[in-house]
């Protein structure tokens, strides 16, 4: 199973002349090592591939050796080689020596193109726009689309709005039970025990924990840090909230949205609007079953703002869109992009009765957006807004 977009992007780099180390990065089970493997098959050079996810310590000389290994089929073939490298976040001090290795055969003319898989943003975090300025490109790997969903699994609007799109837990979702502890042990409990912590320092990783659980229940809700230091015992203050916020968001799992600020002063201190980036973190950590979730009209609504919401941040990375909200007293308009001076806002219905837009009427008196979208109820179909990317929505 291909992802079309990532398989296609990094086969046309991998062809091109120019030398850039190529960084395909993303979440957890996001399926970057499939499509990866598929391009490694479809380059026709011959490939060296190697994986830090190992319980061995993984140093500077095992990326040495594995560089060396690679070296050695780029010189015995005349179109050189490819080294693909697994999970290099988990290789100690990796900026330092990868970039050393780089400008040595840059140097020597040694024709190996090089590949790295890691988590992003902790990835880039962590030294890549630093020690390898200029070095390399980046192909995000988001959470998958509806489209991409549908396409290999067959899924249905609704199965993608409760499920989410995690491609190694679809064949369990007949099996509710099993489904959720997939993701609850899988992927959520080895995000914030291992991944997370492993990466950065963490002082209070129960209070991560409970930061994250508060972000799937509050998914779609604006939420002040004051409130949420209420919600959250031994919280610390503001700062630590917002750092740990930052963390959940470059592990892909939780982020905080800004507030939209007319004349682009950003109001930092703001509210965040708590989003989950793939609504089966949610599900995963919530009781209810499918049809419960579809039967209760408040919680499915914010279901569903959760799922289009995750959507247009997922699709939005690698461009120039930022993804923010707007509310004045009890005026709100859920999602604001923009790019440049460019501002579309979007309003999220589930329900098939048209409800009055206050909120979108004073956006656009005051911020005069380029387009005022109605997603859901008599507006955009949400299955067709989810088939497209936020950049189509901008041009």
């Amino acid at each position: 199973m291909v992802r079309h977009s990532i398989h296609a992007e990094l086969l046309k780099r991998l062809g091109e002349r120019r030398r850039f180390i190529q960084v395909v990065a993303g979440p957890r089970q996001v399926g970057k090592t499939t499509v990866v493997r598929q391009a490694m098959a479809a380059s026709g050079i011959p490939v060296h591939y190697a994986s830090a996810d190992e319980p061995t310590l993984r140093d500077r000389t095992w990326l040495e050796q594995q560089w060396d290994l690679a070296r050695l089929k780029a010189r015995a073939e005349a179109h050189g080689a490819l080294l693909v490298l697994d999970e290099i976040q988990k290789v100690h001090d990796w900026p330092t020596t990868v970039k050393l290795l780089w400008d040595a055969d840059t140097h020597a003319g040694v024709p190996l193109k090089v590949v790295l898989l890691g988590s992003s943003p902790l990835l880039i975090q962590s030294g890549l726009t630093e020690s390898l300025a200029g070095r390399f490109e980046l192909i995000p790997a988001p959470h998958w689309s509806f489209g991409e969903m549908r396409e290999a699994f067959g899924w249905t609007l609704e199965q993608y709005v409760f499920h989410g799109a995690y491609p190694g837990a679809a064949e369990l979702i007949d099996d509710p039970n099993r489904w959720r502890r997939y993701l609850l042990d899988s992927l959520i409990e080895t995000t914030l025990s291992r991944d997370i912590l492993l990466m950065t320092r963490v002082d209070k990783p129960a209070l991560l924990r409970r930061l994250f659980q508060l972000g799937c229940a509050y998914s779609g809700q604006v939420l002040s840090y004051q409130k949420m230091i209420g919600q959250l015992t031994d919280a610390g203050n503001t700062t630590t909230l917002a750092h740990y916020l930052e963390l959940l968001n470059g592990a892909g799992m939780l982020t905080g949205l800004s507030k939209y600020s007319h004349g682009g002063v950003r109001q930092r201190g703001s509210s965040p609007k708590l989003q989950v980036l793939n609504t089966g973190l949610a599900t995963a950590m919530d009781h209810r079953s499918l049809s419960e979730a579809r039967h209760e009209g408040d919680h499915w609504g914010r279901l569903v703002e959760s799922c289009v919401g995750a959507h247009l941040l997922n699709s939005s990375l690698g461009t120039e869109i930022e993804v923010m909200y707007w509310r004045e007293r009890n005026l709100e308009v859920d999602f604001v992009l923009q790019r440049g001076k460019t501002v579309v806002a979007i309003e999220v219905k589930s329900g098939a009765r048209r409800q009055s837009l206050p909120g979108m009427e004073a956006f656009a008196r005051m911020a005069k957006p380029k387009r005022q979208l109605l997603v859901g109820g008599q507006g955009i179909p949400i299955e067709e807004f989810l088939s497209r990317p936020a950049t189509y929505w901008m041009d």
